[in-house]
């Protein structure tokens, strides 16, 4: 993870979190250890719960709590077990958290419902998932958000990295771990067409899979069109489709009525950060059987015998049944870390209590700690190339509008 190596390196000295008591609420994988662990010396004090309850590796975190870190968290939690360990994570006495770490935005809503008055001494919020930045820009639109939130997951290197880049390798290695499935040939429909609908995309269609799409939105559905997918809505293929794929952070995108008709054997699986793209909660009926046949894969099985596969009961399907990249992570990992840093040393009234994107300089910045891995070389402007552009010769090199 050579950009939070890096960042570790530069900044130890100076310890920019000294006093940020960080509360932080993600995956807990070997990743997001380096992550704490980066945080923890930079100067932070970290508490730690899962925003996922399948995620977890259990070594990590028992490593973490061993290091001195407390994390409450373990795998396969059921759905109280994860708003207790969330809960453990504020509500501790003699330790008031003055700075939120979240993804997909859980922990933000458990303080809002449960300890309104811990927001007096948070400086700010900063949220990596779709899923936790809409609920972040519901609660600025209802003049309900009470201190500066940072949104790193509309960050460039965010967005395209971890989004894209990465859902391009990890869905094929969810799918194959679980499967064992060969591509080539199949019918896939990908339900949305956003970044992680993109990577998945251009995985499945290298593979050699016959990829449909389905949109919403006509600008990414007219991309999808260009890039070679044919659009269509999910009832027109549902019959015909072997993997149906969920990527739109919408909720019940594929309903019973959908599950009903679809072909003995497809396999159902979700790309979204929350499990409510798919109505598994229908499936728990009477007449239904289900059969656990390896650690995240159920087999659904109808009265007449037909048995779709659902992966991770439709909750996140890379990190609950495989690894994502780790120099992705590292990405994802030091926008985090910057935004960290950015909140809680910011002199008071740069940021009201609304949802920021993180500077365009720290960006660039982000980006660049990751070049040498390539033995990549950047051209420099000179004087006079700088003064026809406009530009500083150190960036930033884009307007705020720019679409990467």
């Amino acid at each position: 993870m050579p950009a939070l190596m890096a960042l570790r390196k530069r900044a130890q000295g100076e310890k920019p979190l000294a006093g940020a008591k960080i509360v932080g609420c993600t995956h807990i994988t070997a990743q997001t250890a380096v992550l704490i662990e980066t945080l923890g010396a930079l100067g932070a004090q970290c508490r730690w719960a899962a925003c996922n309850i399948y995620s977890t590796l259990n070594e990590v975190a028992a490593a973490l709590a061993e290091s001195g870190f407390p994390v409450f968290s373990w795998k396969g939690e059921s759905e109280d077990d994860f708003w207790w360990c969330i809960d453990r994570c504020v509500n501790v006495e003699g330790w008031q958290p003055n700075m939120i770490l979240d993804d997909g935005g859980d922990l933000t809503h458990w303080i809002y419902k449960k300890y309104p008055n811990m927001f007096k001494k948070i400086k700010g919020i900063v949220e990596e998932s779709v899923t936790g930045v809409h609920r972040l820009y519901q609660l600025s639109k209802a003049g309900k958000l009470c201190v500066p939130a940072m949104n790193v997951n509309d960050s460039v290197t965010k967005q395209k990295f971890d989004n894209l880049y990465c859902c391009r390798e990890s869905i094929l290695d969810g799918l194959k771990r679980t499967t064992d499935m060969m591509f080539g040939g199949k019918q896939v429909v990908v339900c949305g067409y956003g970044e992680v609908g993109k990577g998945c995309c251009a995985a499945l269609k290298a593979m050699g899979s016959i990829v449909y799409v389905t949109e919403i939105d006509p600008i990414c559905a007219l991309q999808a069109c260009m890039d070679g997918f044919r659009l269509v809505k999910l009832n027109e293929v549902i019959r015909q489709v072997d993997i149906v794929i969920t990527c739109t952070g919408n909720k019940n995108v594929v309903t019973r009525e959908h599950l009903d008709r679809m072909k003995n054997g497809c396999i159902v699986c979700n790309m979204g950060h929350s499990n409510t793209e798919i109505d598994v909660a229908s499936l728990r009926t009477p007449e239904l059987t289900w059969e656990r046949v390896r650690s995240q894969v159920d087999h659904v099985i109808w009265p007449d015998g037909k048995r779709i596969v659902l992966l991770a009961e439709g909750r996140l399907l890379n990190l609950s049944c495989s690894t994502v990249p780790t120099f992705v992570l590292s990405i994802t990992a030091t926008t985090q870390a910057l935004a960290l840093i950015e909140l809680y040393n910011a002199p008071e009234g740069r940021y009201k209590q609304d949802v920021y994107l993180l500077p365009k300089k720290m960006d660039e910045y982000v980006a660049s700690l990751h070049l040498p891995t390539f033995d990549a070389h950047l051209t420099e402007l000179s004087d006079e190339q700088a003064k026809y552009l406009g530009l500083n010769k150190n960036g930033p090199f884009k307007p705020n509008y720019y679409r990467y």
